[in-house]
């Protein structure tokens, strides 16, 4: 799943508001809230990972492909051969 996909960044961004505004409060320097939004946006991807895992439909069970059936073998003894009279 790729890291940028709107879903993912949507997450991210959510999860970076706190740090964002803990940055700007001005608890967290601006060294320190830089250095946590990547973490920011890899909670985002695994969030979104972990409920598309639990959200996904179940696979189908795979039908069983049937063999065709077998064809009657014919002898020389089933075989009607015009007699010659």
């Amino acid at each position: 799943m790729n890291p940028l996909r709107w879903d993912v960044l949507l997450v991210g961004f959510v999860l970076a508001l706190p740090v964002l505004a803990l940055g700007l409060r001005g608890d967290f320097t601006t060294e320190e809230m830089v250095s946590k939004l990547p973490w920011c946006l890899l909670a985002g991807w695994a969030v979104v990972a972990l409920v598309r895992a639990v959200l996904a439909p179940p696979k189908p069970a795979p039908t069983p492909k049937r063999r065709p059936a077998p064809r009657p073998v014919v002898t020389k003894d089933d075989e009607h051969e015009p007699s010659a009279a």
